[in-house]
């Protein structure tokens, strides 16, 4: 008896909670722009504001192309020495003099192929910012396949709920006219209500998991709060095809094209060629000069001119540490490419083996439980409505095919996931 009263009093209260939200001023509904899976991927490259703030590393790079192209710049130097500054003139009184004063360009003379070296290691440091940007496009694109399969999980899942709803809504109706002829107890009713307010209350779970999944999806798409909310077209299921390529083909495709690995090769590159720059920086540079010199003396005015040539003695500094470092970095980039080689293998894996598990779930599925869950909610229906089965029998036979469907989605969410995360750590399409 107490039973009874308490599940009373739970529909009432969810009977009043459903009212009073029925009540309740809604706002308008948002305007939906539907797009596909490739289309928001499109949108993303374009509008995301981490990618953008990426790409601004490749004109950051191209300067220092362009500083490295410089060449040194000549040094003018013009001087005026033994002057009078006392006033009383070159005489024997004062016996310095006579004036001169003197014009001279000094020209640095780079040897050792320094120029070649540094715009061929600036030109790595470009090559490397765009296999980084490449990088942020292939995780960016698995972010935002991500979200927009959670976006069609969601409507899978809000679909289904109402279907089940729906179907619980024709048992409360079914009820409500036999107990008006008296063939069912008022407690018979009670407990389809109750049932049915449960899976009303999973369709408004269904539409807030919607609503974040959306969100979600806009974020990435570098939406802002007054555009209109973004639904994705595509359909759930895909075609499963019958035969996938092996593992050990797919580990080495990846650690050919994945962006990550080729920017580490390339800044490995990058590290030999600056070798070779510190080696030249190392050699010294020759300074040649040219100078005008004119004297104002006693017995006139005489001009002359004068050829100069320098050289600085590697003494001490022969650019010992500078080697010693980018030797020393070669070495810890060919461990980190090691690395990096082994996790992208793991990674592949770990993605493969994903793939293979959805795959053959969604076959267990398909042939195991789909149409026997189905069979069993319409046999149960039918039967109940025809007077011969009970309630519970029905609210079994629909919370089976609520688990069966929920799981089915979820193997299908699940399996395009995998392909999409199987390509994105491949570096390209695997699974047609």
């Amino acid at each position: 008896m107490i039973h009874v009263k308490s599940l009373v009093y739970c529909s009432i209260a969810a009977l009043a909670a459903c009212r009073a939200f029925a009540q309740a001023p809604q706002s308008g509904a948002a305007p939906i722009h539907t797009i596909t899976i490739e289309q928001a991927v499109q949108e993303a490259l374009q509008n995301n504001p981490g990618l953008l703030a990426e790409k601004l590393g490749i004109p950051v790079a191209e300067t220092a192309v362009i500083t490295a192209r410089l060449r040194p710049n000549p040094v003018v130097s013009a001087s005026s020495d033994h002057l009078d500054w006392l006033g009383t003139g070159f005489s024997e009184v004062n016996g310095a003099g006579p004036t001169e004063t003197a014009l001279r360009v000094d020209i640095p003379w780079e040897r050792g192929h320094k120029r070649e070296y540094r715009v061929d290691t600036a030109g790595y440091a470009q090559k490397i910012a765009e296999a980084r940007v490449a990088d942020s496009i292939r995780r960016l694109r698995l972010d935002v396949t991500l979200a927009c399969i959670d976006v069609i999980q969601a409507k899978a899942r809000l679909d289904l709920a109402n279907d089940n709803l729906k179907s619980l809504e024709g048992v409360v109706q079914l009820n409500e006219t036999r107990l008006q002829g008296g063939a069912i107890p008022p407690i018979e009713l009670t407990r389809s209500r109750v049932a049915m307010l449960q899976f009303r209350s999973n369709v408004k779970t269904a539409e807030l998991a919607l609503t974040t999944a959306r969100i979600r999806l806009q974020t990435f798409l570098g939406r802002g709060p007054g555009q209109p909310m973004v639904d994705v077209s595509d359909p759930l299921k895909i075609p499963i095809p019958p035969a996938t390529p092996a593992l050990e083909q797919i580990q080495t495709r990846a650690i050919t094209v994945r962006p990550d690995i080729q920017a580490a090769r390339l800044d490995q590159a990058r590290s030999q060629s600056e070798l070779r720059l510190q080696l030249a920086n190392g050699k010294v540079d020759y300074t040649a000069g040219g100078e005008y010199r004119r004297q104002q003396g006693v017995n006139g005015t005489g001009n002359s001119v004068g050829f100069f040539f320098s050289v600085p003695l590697p003494v001490f500094n022969r650019n010992q540490g500078e080697i010693a470092r980018v030797t020393s970095e070669e070495v810890q980039l060919q461990k980190q490419i090691d690395a990096l080689q082994s996790q992208v293998s793991g990674e592949v894996t770990g993605a493969y083996r994903e793939y293979e598990t959805a795959r053959q779930l969604i076959g267990d599925i398909e042939s195991d439980l789909l149409g026997l869950s189905q069979e069993a909610r319409n046999t149960t229906t039918y039967v109940y409505q025809a007077g011969a089965g009970s309630l519970l029998d029905v609210l079994d036979a629909q919370r089976a095919f609520n688990e069966t469907m929920s799981t089915y989605y979820d193997a299908q969410a699940d399996y395009r996931r995998a392909v999409s995360r199987l390509a994105s750590v491949v570096g390209e399409e695997v699974i047609p």
